[in-house]
């Protein structure tokens, strides 16, 4: 089974330091770059594709809600056609990015709170998808959520994601922090290796949820996001396209 390794990116804002992006870069296959809402600025956002250019690395667009002080994990009320608008204008920005290093799209990929949202509600999700209909790329995200019931229904490709540095609720949600702490690389990499090979991960009450993992994701904020990565990096080795 091949699997992708992704990780949020250019999440700096100014003069503001995000993660290590020059660290994570070679240790992942695709990066997920923020477009302005939640973090990153035009240059911040260019100099991240010129690094995932000079490192190989696929980029996908990573969309929030319009929240830059609370970095887009606080929800929002947004009318369907507003938040579709929200969508398309920082994709785009993006894109226009991506075209001036004559790289493609790759994926868009909402973060934080919108992502979250999409998970659960069915408007949220066609909102998405009312965005990429324009780009006609991949989105990435969780089975048995209305990402995957939506998306797929659109007749998007849809990309099941699995994160190394999250937590699970006996559900099978995903447990979205507005902090990451830090947290054990080996046991990290560990449940991605399991959840690749056989589809489940444990819950924080230690139930088995189901999972998929056509990509596993590891957040440039977590504190020893650098060693999370290489730890699952080398779990992974071979699985990863």
């Amino acid at each position: 089974m091949a699997v992708a390794m992704n990780c949020d990116m250019g999440e700096s804002y100014g003069l503001y330091k995000m993660g290590d992006d020059e660290g994570m870069m070679p240790l992942i296959t695709v990066a997920n770059v923020a477009c302005g809402f939640h973090g990153s600025d035009p240059n911040h956002m260019r100099s991240t594709v010129r690094l995932a250019k000079a490192n190989g690395v696929a980029v996908g667009a990573h969309p929030s809600l319009p929240d830059l002080q609370g970095f887009g994990r606080r929800e929002m009320k947004i009318a369907r056609e507003e938040l579709a608008n929200i969508v398309i204008y920082q994709v785009g920005a993006l894109k226009g990015f991506l075209d001036a290093e004559g790289m493609v799209l790759n994926h868009i990929k909402p973060h934080g709170a919108l992502y979250g949202m999409a998970a659960r509600d069915a408007e949220i999700a066609h909102a998405i998808c009312d965005a990429a209909d324009i780009f006609q790329v991949p989105l990435l995200g969780m089975i048995n959520t209305q990402h995957e019931a939506v998306y797929l229904a659109r007749g998007h490709r849809f990309i099941a994601e699995y994160y190394a540095d999250l937590f699970y609720n006996d559900d099978g949600g995903l447990i979205i922090t507005r902090k990451h702490d830090p947290v054990e690389p080996r046991e990290a990499a560990a449940r991605s290796l399991r959840a690749v090979e056989e589809g489940k991960t444990k819950s924080v009450n230690g139930v088995d949820v189901a999972v998929r993992a056509d990509c596993v994701c590891v957040h440039s904020d977590t504190p020893n996001a650098l060693d999370v990565a290489q730890a699952v990096r080398e779990a992974l080795k071979a699985h990863l396209n």
